[in-house]
């Protein structure tokens, strides 16, 4: 399989030295887009508010446009900047963290762990491996996953991966909240 393209919009929020997206710009793993408007139409955008969850149903506009995500501080997610039309949004099911920040806290994940996420979902493993290599805690992070991440990947739709979640959510036995129902 092809790389996805992959686009990081850098909102500059976070402590620079514990960037991600940053560190995977410099490595030449994530473009950096320049501004909102030379994002190429018909991206996805991975957003947490997004109405429909990322699933394999999305890897042709993914592989034709690319995959964006938006790099901003978890604190000002309600600031999440309004982006043209004629994107992709969508949002991640259930993840736990291995970032140091936020370890083992679900929906937590670093600008780096949702892009590796969303090429694993996606079918890309080999580039989610890469992007993560970058970073002492990027194994911890498919490890930890691994096995929802596969669960997901095997899904063909937005439903089926909202199903997967739920069924996981119900096995930890945590009640599901608005923005874990989308799909």
């Amino acid at each position: 399989m092809n790389d996805i393209r992959v686009y990081a919009l850098m909102q500059h929020e976070d402590d620079p030295r514990k960037c991600s997206a940053a560190r995977l710009v410099h490595e030449g793993e994530v473009r950096k887009a320049r501004d909102r408007q030379r994002i190429p139409a018909g991206a996805l955008v991975l957003n947490p508010e997004a109405e429909r969850a990322l699933s394999k149903a999305d890897l042709e506009a993914a592989t034709k446009f690319g995959l964006l995500v938006v790099d901003c501080s978890w604190k000002r997610l309600e600031s999440f900047p309004r982006l043209r039309s004629g994107l992709r949004h969508r949002a991640l099911p259930l993840l736990l963290a291995a970032n140091p920040v936020s370890f083992g806290k679900a929906q937590r994940l670093s600008s780096a762990e949702a892009i590796a996420a969303a090429l694993h979902i996606l079918g890309n493993r080999a580039q989610a491996r890469r992007v993560m290599k970058h970073f002492r805690w990027g194994d911890t992070f498919l490890q930890l996953n691994g096995e929802l991440l596969d669960e997901y990947s095997s899904a063909r739709d937005s439903a089926e991966v909202i199903r997967i979640q739920g069924e996981a959510l119900r096995s930890l036995d945590v009640a599901p909240t608005d923005a874990t129902d989308a799909q």
